[in-house]
């Protein structure tokens, strides 16, 4: 079963809907259900709770009023997977170079 703290991906009628983290997992009064409860990684984010079985929280699909769902786990990348497509090693900047500001200028219609 998933853990607490995991980042996984929901999947709405099998596309890629949103990122949520799993908060808790508690049992539910129903034998072999659960009561997950997820933040939506969302603008602003939302915490929801859902009941369901294990399977599901494993990344079985199931339906929630009517429509397809599914949850899957999300791999964490290492800095040094991450890097694994640079051949050139990260170099620090010198301290005694002076960075530019580029500002951020906003586009006014006329």
């Amino acid at each position: 079963m998933r853990n607490v703290g995991e980042v996984i991906l929901i999947y709405y009628e099998d596309q890629p809907a949103v990122f949520a983290r799993i908060e808790a997992i508690e049992f539910d009064v129903k034998k072999d259900w659960y009561r997950i409860t997820l933040l939506l990684l969302t603008i602003p984010s939302q915490t929801v709770m859902w009941i369901l079985r294990e399977a599901y929280i494993d990344g079985a699909p199931f339906t929630m009023n009517g429509r397809n769902m599914r949850m899957e786990t999300v791999e964490r990348v290492s800095s040094e997977r991450a890097n694994e497509g640079t051949r050139e090693p990260v170099k620090k900047s010198d301290p005694n170079k002076k960075g530019s500001v580029i500002p951020f200028k906003k586009k006014l219609n006329s």
